[in-house]
């Protein structure tokens, strides 16, 4: 038996043992989450250095700090969320208790992304541990000494049979993938994301995947464009553009361009210094596969601002390209790096057909001070998410799903919407033995009296109090069982009449 399958054994036998769907338990897990990131920001920080180039100050504000959000909020509200949640009711089933029951599905996988380790591994972990279920936990080999930091550090705060942490590369991960799970979910790209469904089809698994995409930023002349280029700036070149949500590219009117590229120069200045390379907030590039790939997309553009690269370090600058086409070579695939191509459209409508051609994107930016058109963009195109006048930051609001569509991904999470999409929702109705009057319309034979009287009490829904039920059930209950009485009895002297006739 492989290390993998030991591992996703132990936990489903831990999770069968029941002490998962404890609340309280959950509660202290969750708890003892939040004492490991506090306690282990250190090692958090320092693995993140050696593997991202991040800055001390860059680990809180991009990592730990949304974590300890999510895990107060999940201990808050997760009584609540847990609870039975009452629907409402048809006239059928007024007198009946009729919920959703959510309940943990099981043993889960989490396979994390290398580019925010902590907040795309950790993040679903936090939901599925909220939801009670099991957990193994596959943090990316890519980023290996954080991958460590997780693998060492993680089973002193957890249990460790529940939530086991399993690192390894290819091998080890189609391994993983072999063992059957009740819920696959994975942060990463659209090529690895097609080889686990294909593992999950094999054991009717559902997934969450968390993709990516090329995320368009739309500049409209209606504006603060130092504003906006501000956040642009920000948004783009955080963590060095290794970003899922990061703006791909820029389409503005091709009068902007100029000004655009200025105010994104500027502000490249103002956060990175003149020398971005021997800035402390300004990261690396992963590993030399991808630095070549990137030197790669960089054939044939026209660098307007930076590209200055050094392959020995991983390093490449702060780089805006302008007047890019849509057929380049850096416009055929998710950038992932600093590298921002500007695109021009005469107007929204250029803009928006634009959207439209290409895959669903994970984010959807705009700027613009015109509230009719934000209104318009989000109504025309599809995405992910959308945010009007900043980046990013729809990831840090915890009551908003994150989660992608189409090509950017199935399925979300953050607050709420991850204990949901980790829980099976469980549809339950309660019926007492009593009453069974009511129940004469469903059962042979089919009247035309029966038939209207069910249309009635199927269609009419009703939100009552429990007060106003009592009432309206014990009406109800006696008119149609007299209702049903008198039309049994009808029906039975008129086939004895009818009988006598006959013969």
């Amino acid at each position: 038996m492989s290390r993998e399958q030991k591992a996703v054994d132990r936990a489903r036998k831990a999770f069968l043992t029941g002490r998962s769907k404890s609340l309280e338990y959950r509660i202290t897990q969750l708890k003892n989450m939040l004492r490991f990131v506090r306690e282990r920001q250190n090692e958090i920080a320092e693995g993140l250095k050696k593997d991202l180039g991040r800055s001390e100050g860059g680990t809180p504000l991009y990592e730990t700090l949304g974590l300890e959000s999510e895990i107060n909020l999940a201990v808050k509200y997760l009584n609540e969320w847990a609870a039975p949640r009452p629907v409402s009711k048809s006239m059928m089933t007024i007198s009946d208790q009729v919920y959703i029951q959510p309940e943990p599905l099981g043993v889960v996988l989490v396979i994390g992304a290398w580019n925010y380790p902590w907040a795309v591994t950790i993040g679903p972990l936090i939901g599925a541990i909220a939801a009670g279920n099991a957990a193994v936990i596959k943090p990316s080999e890519v980023s290996s000494h954080t991958s460590k930091v997780m693998e060492d550090l993680l089973p002193l705060y957890l249990d460790k049979e529940l939530y086991p942490v399993v690192t390894g590369g290819v091998t080890e991960t189609q391994e993983l993938l072999k063992q059957r799970f009740d819920h696959i979910f994975y942060t990463g790209n659209g090529t690895v994301a097609k080889i686990i469904m294909e593992a999950a089809a094999k054991h009717l698994t559902p997934t969450t995947l968390e993709l990516g995409g090329k995320s368009p930023c739309y500049i409209d002349n209606n504006c603060d464009l130092a504003i906006a280029c501000r956040r642009i700036a920000w948004g783009k070149y955080a963590n060095c553009a290794q970003t899922c949500i990061a703006p791909d590219y820029i389409l503005c009117d091709p009068s902007m361009q100029d000004r655009v590229i200025e105010e994104i120069k500027k502000n490249i200045k103002d956060f990175y210094t003149e020398d971005p390379k021997k800035c402390m907030d300004y990261g690396r590039i992963i590993n030399q596969r991808h630095f070549k790939r990137l030197m790669a997309l960089l054939e044939g553009s026209t660098i307007a601002v930076g590209g200055e690269n050094d392959e020995s370090e991983c390093y490449i600058g702060p780089t805006v390209l302008r007047d890019v086409k849509p057929d380049a070579k850096v416009m055929q695939e998710e950038i992932f790096a600093p590298l921002l191509p500007i695109l021009t459209v005469s107007r929204a409508d250029e803009a928006i057909k634009f959207i439209n051609q290409r895959e669903k994107p994970l984010a959807l930016y705009i700027f613009t001070s015109d509230n009719k058109l934000i209104k318009r963009m989000i109504a025309e195109t599809s995405s992910g998410g959308v945010v009007a006048n900043d980046c990013l930051m729809h990831f840090s609001v915890s009551s908003l799903p994150f989660g992608g569509v189409g090509n950017s991904g199935m399925g979300h999470y953050h607050g709420k919407y991850g204990f949901d999409n980790l829980s099976h929702l469980r549809g339950c109705l309660i019926k007492q033995l009593k009453m069974e009057g009511v129940n004469k319309m469903r059962y042979p034979p089919h009247t035309a009296d029966k038939l209207g009287w069910a249309r009635f009490f199927i269609l009419k829904h009703v939100d009552f109090g429990s007060l106003g039920r009592m009432v309206l059930l014990a009406l109800m209950a006696v008119f149609v069982a007299v209702i049903l009485q008198v039309t049994d009895y009808s029906t039975h002297h008129m086939s004895f009449s009818c009988d006598r006739v006959i013969f």
